[in-house]
Order: structure tokens, then C-alpha cells, then sequence
């Protein structure tokens, strides 16, 4: 129960970060946050019962630096919303695949590189989208640049209280 997903707002209830229930109600306990949406459960000291949170806001506010996003796993499932790029199927089971292979001369970049579920990987194999008969659905490219924080997509979809506090 401690460590459930929490959603972090900056006082200007902008999306910061997500950190995990054990962490909000330390943050709330100090007053240095403040508690918005109600979790479920509880969370019980010797002397007192906190609520469990699922959103808090920052006391304070928090000045974030631009990042430039790194090309990773996590990144490129998040923008191609863990949808297989080849047969639009939705799964967990996702690969990275190259469209240019890389021993054929294609780089890791953002404009290479999607998702595919492990049997479009296979049928693919070693060969360009054209080569294999294959078509994209959605042509790759940098993620969308935002502002706000990357909320991964899997809690888009699961955590319904968080969907009032982050942007469409």
C-alpha cells in the first residue's frame, strides 16, 4: 500500500512528477504538501492513522529546468502509447524495432525507431517496412514536447482521479 503511485502537482497545479504514497504522506506530515485527492486505505503509526494519497500538491513552488528526452525503452513505448506500430495491437510484450536495421546502415534515433510486438519483430526480421511488406501506422518522430511532465501512459489510463490535473 505504501508504495502506490502518487501523482505530485506543483503549486500551480502543474504535473511534476509521480512518487510513491509512503513519500506523499511524509511530505503532507511535514506541511510541506497538501493533500487533494484521497487514496485508498490508510496508513497506520503507533499514535495515528494517515489517509493514503493519490494526488498532492507542493506548498512551494518548484522552478524545473527544459530536459531534453533521452531515447529509451520507456520513452519510445510512451510515445507510441505501447501500441504496436505494425498491427496497432495494445500489449505489455513490446520491442524496440529499428526500420532502417542498424547493420544495414540505420541509426538509433527517434525517427528509426517504434514499437512492435515480438511477432511483427520476427516477421519483420532484418528488413525495412517495404522489404517485408509491412506497413506503419504512425510515421516516428521526437515526442511531442510539453511543458508538463510525462505522465507514462499506463496511469493515463488506470488512475481516473489524476485525469482532472493533467492536460489532454
Amino acid at each position: 500500500m505504501i508504495n502506490l503511485p502518487v501523482l505530485v502537482l506543483n503549486q500551480s497545479y502543474e504535473p511534476l512528477t509521480i512518487c510513491r504514497a509512503r513519500r506523499a504522506v511524509v511530505l503532507i506530515y511535514r506541511g510541506k504538501a497538501e493533500m487533494l485527492e484521497n487514496g485508498v486505505g490508510f496508513i497506520h503509526s503507533i499514535t495515528e492513522t494517515f489517509p493514503l494519497p493519490s494526488v498532492i500538491r507542493l506548498a512551494y513552488f518548484v522552478k524545473r529546468p527544459y530536459r531534453e528526452r533521452k531515447l529509451t525503452r520507456f520513452e519510445v513505448f510512451n510515445r507510441d502509447r505501447y501500441t504496436c506500430q505494425y498491427c496497432s495491437k495494445e500489449t505489455r510484450q513490446l520491442t524496440l524495432d529499428h526500420i532502417i536495421p542498424r547493420h544495414r546502415g540505420g541509426q538509433h534515433t527517434w525517427e528509426n525507431v517504434v514499437s512492435a510486438c515480438v511477432p511483427c519483430n520476427r516477421r519483420k526480421a532484418g528488413r525495412t517496412p517495404q522489404e517485408a511488406r509491412m506497413r506503419l501506422i504512425r510515421s516516428p518522430g521526437y515526442p511531442r514536447n510539453s511543458p508538463f511532465f510525462s505522465i507514462p501512459y499506463q496511469y493515463r489510463q488506470t488512475k481516473q482521479e489524476w485525469q482532472k490535473y493533467l492536460p489532454q
